[in-house]
């Protein structure tokens, strides 16, 4: 056997011991899962991606977006839709 140390936020820790208590699991045992998990398939065990609002494209077009409004220019009118109160 073998130490592994890990640094993580303490509210996090917290949480996950938490629910990794009401599973049945310590800390330890989740996370031996987990890595267990990855070597048995070659792979991290669930979808990660990036969130599109945060490219760099998306946030260039934000930032200038913000500069027009700012300098009023290329603002688009729309017309006011009414509310009638019926839902």
């Amino acid at each position: 056997m073998t130490n592994v140390t890990i640094r993580m936020d303490e509210g996090l820790k917290k949480r996950s011991e938490a629910l990794f208590e009401e599973m049945g699991l310590s800390m330890t045992a989740a996370i031996t899962l987990f890595i267990k998990t990855v070597v048995r398939e070659n792979r991290i065990p669930f979808e990660i991606r990036v969130d599109p609002f945060f490219s760099e494209v998306n946030q260039r077009r934000l930032c200038e977006a913000a500069a027009d409004m700012d300098a009023r220019r290329n603002i688009a009118v729309h017309d006011l839709i009414e509310d009638d109160g019926d839902d």
